[in-house]
C-alpha cells in the first residue's frame, strides 16, 4: 500500500454526496433526488483534495481526448475570450442512475462544480429478462432527465454532452426511448459505445493513479456493464492517460443484471462464489487481459475503482454515519482491507445491509453483486492496493470538452504564462 495512505474516523458531516452501487455515483438518497450544493469543487479540485490527504500525490485532472467530442447533445455556443469562464454540462444516464454535473473551468486542468444532480432510476430494471426498457423505468428516467433539463436551461451553458450507456445500448427500444426523451424534455442524448465509456472513465479519474506506478487496471462497475482499462504507465509521464490504455474490455455484466440473474436479497456464500466465478469466466474470455502480466501483483501496480461498489466499500471501511465523498475520494485500501470488507458485507443479512448508512434500502439488493464483480477483478489482477475514486464519466466528459475547447490554454495565454 502506498506510503502515507490515511485512515479516517467516523464522520457526522456530509457535503451532500452519497455513494451507490452504480458507476461513479455522487448522490444522496435517490428518492429525494437531492442535489450537490452549488460551488462544490470539480474533478480537478477533487484531485487536489485527495492529494492533500494522501500520498502519493495525484496529478491534476487533465483531459485525454485530442479531438472535440462529437454526437448529439454536444452543443451550445463556443467558449469566448471574456474573463467570465464558460459553463459546461455533462450528463450520464446509466443502467441504474441519472447524473448531471454543471461546471466552470478554473486553474489549468481543473474545474469547479456549480450545480449537480443524481438520482437512482433503475432504467435497466428487467432488461435482462425482457430485452427492452419497461414503461415504468422509462418514466422514472424521464422524470429525472426533466430535472436535469431545468438545471441546464437555468444556466448559460456554453457546451454540453449528454450520454446514455449500457441500458440504452442493449435495449431493443433504446433508440426509441432516446427519441422520446428529446420530445418530452428537449434533451438530445447520444448512446455511446463501450470503448468511449472506458476512455471517459480514464479521463475522469486518471489523476488518482499513483505517479510512481508503472501499470494500473481501472475498472468501472456499472448497472448493466463493467468497463475495464489496462494502463501501461512505463515511459515519460503524461497527463493524457487515455493514451496509455493498452487494452480494454466491457463485461456484459453489472450490479443490476447480476443481481437480477442470481438474486440480491438472500445471497448465500455458495451463490456469491457462483457470481464471482461467472464474472471471472467473462474476464478470462478477454484475450488481452495479460498485457500487464509482468507488473500485476508488484509494488509498481495497483487497481483504481471508480464505481459505486468501491465507494460503498470505502464508506463502510471508514464507518461513516453519513456518506462523505471528501473522505472517500482518493482513499487507498490495501488488499487485506478489501478482503475484510467483502467478507464483512457478504456476511450481513439483507436487513443489516439496509441498516448501513452507506448502503441503505436503495442498494441493499445490489451491493453483493458489485462485490462479486470486484472480487473477480481482484482474482484476475491481484494488487497490493486499490485506490477509490468518487468520480467518473461526467468528470471525463467535462475534462474532454474543456481540453477540446482549449479553455485552460487560452486562460494561460491571457495571463502570459503560455
Amino acid at each position: 500500500m502506498p506510503r502515507g495512505a490515511r485512515k479516517y474516523g467516523r464522520s457526522r458531516r456530509s457535503e451532500g454526496d452519497r455513494s451507490g452501487s452504480g458507476k461513479g455515483q455522487n448522490s444522496q438518497r435517490a428518492q429525494g433526488g437531492q442535489n450537490q450544493p452549488a460551488g462544490m469543487p470539480g474533478a480537478g479540485a477533487y484531485a487536489g483534495q485527495a492529494a492533500a490527504r494522501q500520498q502519493p500525490q495525484a496529478a491534476r485532472a487533465e483531459g485525454s481526448a485530442s479531438q472535440r467530442p462529437q454526437g448529439a447533445g454536444f452543443r451550445g455556443r463556443p467558449a469566448n475570450d471574456s474573463d467570465r469562464p464558460p459553463i459546461y454540462a455533462a450528463l450520464d444516464l446509466g443502467t441504474n442512475n441519472c447524473r448531471l454535473l454543471i461546471a466552470v473551468p478554473t486553474r489549468p486542468g481543473q474545474f469547479r462544480v456549480i450545480d449537480a444532480f443524481s438520482r437512482i432510476v433503475r432504467l435497466g430494471e428487467g432488461l435482462g429478462r425482457t430485452g427492452s426498457l419497461s414503461r415504468g423505468a422509462m418514466d422514472r428516467a424521464t422524470a429525472a432527465l426533466a430535472v436535469c433539463a431545468q438545471k441546464i436551461s437555468a444556466r448559460d451553458v456554453a457546451r454540453s454532452r449528454l450520454i446514455a450507456t449500457e441500458a440504452c445500448r442493449a435495449a431493443a427500444n433504446g433508440a426509441e426511448f432516446i427519441e422520446e426523451v428529446a420530445e418530452r424534455t428537449g434533451l438530445s442524448l447520444e448512446i455511446v459505445p463501450r470503448e468511449t465509456e472506458a476512455r471517459l472513465a480514464v479521463s475522469g479519474c486518471g489523476s488518482l493513479i499513483d505517479r510512481k506506478a508503472r501499470g494500473a487496471v481501472l475498472f468501472d462497475i456499472g448497472g448493466g456493464s463493467s468497463e475495464i482499462a489496462l494502463l501501461d504507465l512505463r515511459g515519460p509521464h503524461t497527463r493524457r492517460l487515455a493514451s496509455r490504455i493498452v487494452a480494454w474490455t466491457s463485461l456484459p455484466v453489472g450490479v443490476v443484471s447480476l443481481a437480477e440473474r442470481h438474486g440480491g436479497r438472500n445471497v448465500t456464500p455458495e451463490l456469491f462464489e457462483l457470481m464471482v466465478a461467472e464474472t471471472v469466466e467473462m474476464i478470462e474470455a478477454f484475450p488481452e487481459r495479460d498485457r500487464l502480466k509482468d507488473l500485476v501483483g508488484t509494488e509498481n501496480f495497483h487497481l483504481l475503482g471508480t464505481s459505486g461498489t468501491v465507494t460503498t466499500l470505502a464508506g463502510v471501511h471508514l464507518g461513516l454515519e453519513r456518506y462523505d465523498r471528501r473522505q472517500v475520494d482518493g482513499l487507498w485500501l490495501s488488499s487485506d482491507e478489501s478482503d475484510a470488507l467483502v467478507k464483512k458485507i457478504a456476511g450481513w443479512s439483507f436487513e443489516e445491509r439496509v441498516a448501513n448508512p452507506c448502503i441503505g434500502s436503495d442498494r441493499a439488493d445490489l451491493v453483493l453483486a458489485g462485490c462479486a464483480i470486484f472480487e473477480a477483478i481482484r482474482r484476475v489482477w491481484p494488487a497490493r492496493a486499490l485506490r477509490v475514486a468518487d468520480r467518473g464519466l461526467r468528470e471525463g466528459l467535462l475534462t474532454e470538452m474543456m481540453v477540446a475547447d482549449g479553455v485552460w490554454r487560452r486562460r494561460d495565454t491571457r495571463r502570459g504564462t503560455a
